[in-house]
């Protein structure tokens, strides 16, 4: 192939740009606070298991204190009722002794149940105060994932306006240089980690650092000034300039 040497080191310049672009696309998809953000979202799923781990404690132990309190009432009212039949007078002296009997027997019950609903009182007071610890390390969680989110939207602003400016002379400089050498460069640099033109510095390959070889050299000397040259170690156009060493 055949190109100007004007345009092939104008290619360095093309070569430039997509460098350019590479590295700041590569900066705006490993932003550090995206590490960040993958850690808080761990932290916030396990906070948000905490919470409704610490609901349903509270939920369950809300049900098991109603149920306590209904006993408790069940026997205060069997017990008032037995004492207002005892209180009337009425029946006969064995139907008031069993009565008697029966008031201290739900009596020593009331105070069991009691005992029990005391318990589980403090069993939900307990509870009630992890569930609000949960909550509050899940708010904690949530302002740090947002301001965590407002520092990646920043971060990423900043470069995309930056990738913007660094490839806005693409396509100037692709439309002043012929398309067959383009489309060459291309397609080189598809299949080179992007790299598909690299300049010849003092004796060596800036594309994939290695110095050539006296061989090399002389063919690079004998080869006219307009013929588009590869790289024999890495097959990237080479562009001859006056630092090239030749």
């Amino acid at each position: 192939m055949k190109a100007d040497p004007r345009d092939q080191q104008r290619l360095l310049d093309l070569q430039q740009i997509d460098t350019t672009a590479a590295q700041l696309e590569r900066q705006r998809s490993h932003l550090p606070v995206l590490a960040k953000l993958d850690e808080l979202a761990q932290a916030r799923m396990h906070a948000q298991d905490a919470v409704v781990t610490a609901e349903t404690e509270q939920g369950d132990l809300e049900r098991e204190l109603a149920k306590a309190e209904a006993d408790v009432q069940l026997v205060r009212d069997r017990a008032a009722r037995d004492q207002a039949h005892l209180d009337s007078g009425k029946g006969t002296a064995k139907e008031l002794t069993s009565l008697q009997h029966e008031l201290a027997s739900l009596t020593r019950r009331q105070a069991d149940l009691e005992e029990i609903e005391i318990e589980v009182m403090e069993r939900l007071e307990t509870a009630e105060a992890a569930l609000t610890q949960a909550r509050s390390t899940l708010a904690a969680v949530d302002a740090d994932v947002a301001a965590a989110i407002a520092e990646r939207d920043e971060q990423a602003a900043d470069l995309t306006g930056r990738l913007a400016e660094a490839t806005a002379p693409r396509d100037t400089v692709v439309g002043e240089l012929p398309a067959d050498l383009v489309a060459l460069y291309e397609k080189l640099r598809a299949s080179h980690g992007g790299t598909g033109a690299a300049m010849l510095h003092a004796r060596r390959c800036l594309g994939c650092q290695l110095e050539l070889n006296n061989a090399d050299i002389a063919r690079i000397r004998a080869a006219a000034p307009d013929e588009v040259l590869r790289c024999e170690e890495c097959s990237r156009i080479l562009v001859r300039t006056a630092e090239s060493g030749l």
